[in-house]
């Protein structure tokens, strides 16, 4: 059985497994350390968040795990930060855009593609830091769907904590070194930086994007065949993740990440449809196959009111207020009979 979980401090072991396969299998990915001080951090700023200590609610950042409970192995890893793009730490982005042009002397025209570099000082929650072991990724308890899926129910639950649009940068192709061919055409060009280490430094200071990078459009013609094909594309591991955030809403609103051209794809909390779906009800008791319905639904399911936050997947019958999942699983996210719980289904 997998327990969906806030992140505690023992997990930092299992969670620097996981990034270390992460680094090995995906260099540009840098949004979840391998460095046990960082991780250490992270979950110290998730505990603070889960139990409202942090001062400004937009700065909460809340970390998810996903945890076999037999073997107590870390199989993902994802987050949700309140807020992405602040006065002190803006949001920026590459707005991708045309040009046309056309001469009437010589009936000839062009349309050139444009990247315009913005900023956003009130920016939307962030969803991120979605990582799954690789040995689990196909397998039949769909980890990476749960461990995804579980901050959108959070979200649902605590709206209020949160901004009305979520954000999802995603990760796009990457040279077999972890290079962004975009940062090598653009970057690079205009800060003298490597990909790496631009990318580190943005996320303690961004005073150099702003003094560095170009104010003006650039033209995406001038940008080599590799650059301009990596713009607003994903990655192949990464295509799953897009087609799921479609399909419950997402859209992509030519915006890509200003180093290295991943698309970023957001939607209104509340068109978002698990969150539109989640509710309350009152576990029964026993198990769904024993009820006379064959409306079986997979979704997560977490006690009302209850900390630490804990969820598990569950086949559920959902009927008049009331729903009916297996005991094995309620006594694992300690759901007595007649408790309130919220049910959220899958997409």
């Amino acid at each position: 059985m997998i327990i969906l979980r806030e992140a505690k401090e023992s997990d930092i072991p299992g969670l620097e497994v996981l990034s270390k396969i992460a680094a090995e299998r995906h260099p540009g990915f840098l949004n979840i350390s391998n460095d046990q001080d960082q991780w250490r951090e992270k979950i110290r700023r998730s505990t603070d968040s889960f139990s409202d200590k942090v001062a400004n609610k937009m700065d909460a950042k809340y970390l998810f795990v996903a945890e076999d409970v037999a073997t107590k192995r870390i199989l993902g890893v994802s987050m949700v930060a309140a807020q992405h793009g602040t006065p002190d730490s803006p949001h920026f982005y590459f707005e991708v855009g045309s040009d046309q042009k056309y001469s009437q002397t010589i009936s000839t025209g062009f349309i050139h593609g444009t990247l315009k570099f913005k900023w956003d000082t009130d920016g939307p929650t962030e969803i991120g830091g979605l990582l799954v072991d690789p040995e689990k990724r196909n397998s039949d308890e769909r980890v990476g769907r749960q461990i995804s899926f579980v901050r959108f129910l959070y979200i649902a639950m605590h709206k209020a904590k949160f901004k009305r649009r979520i954000l999802a940068e995603l990760l796009p192709p990457l040279t077999k070194k972890g290079k962004s061919p975009l940062w090598e055409a653009v970057g690079r060009r205009f800060t003298n930086m490597d990909y790496t280490e631009a990318d580190i430094l943005s996320s303690k200071n961004k005073e150099f994007i702003f003094s560095l990078f170009p104010s003006e459009k650039i033209y995406i013609t001038f940008l080599s065949a590799e650059a301009r094909n990596a713009i607003g594309k994903v990655s192949k591991e990464t295509e799953p993740v897009m087609h799921m955030l479609k399909k419950i809403g997402f859209q992509y609103r030519n915006q890509v990440d200003p180093f290295d051209g991943g698309p970023h794809v957001s939607a209104n909390v509340d068109d978002v449809l698990p969150i539109r779906q989640m509710v309350q009800v009152n576990y029964v008791g026993g198990s769904a196959e024993t009820q006379p319905n064959t409306g079986l639904r997979q979704g997560l399911v977490t006690p009302k009111g209850v900390t630490p936050f804990r969820s598990a997947h569950v086949e559920a019958l959902v009927k008049d207020g009331k729903i009916w999942f297996s005991a094995p699983t309620a006594d694992l996210i300690g759901v007595r009979p007649g408790d309130a719980v919220h049910f959220m289904p899958y997409y």
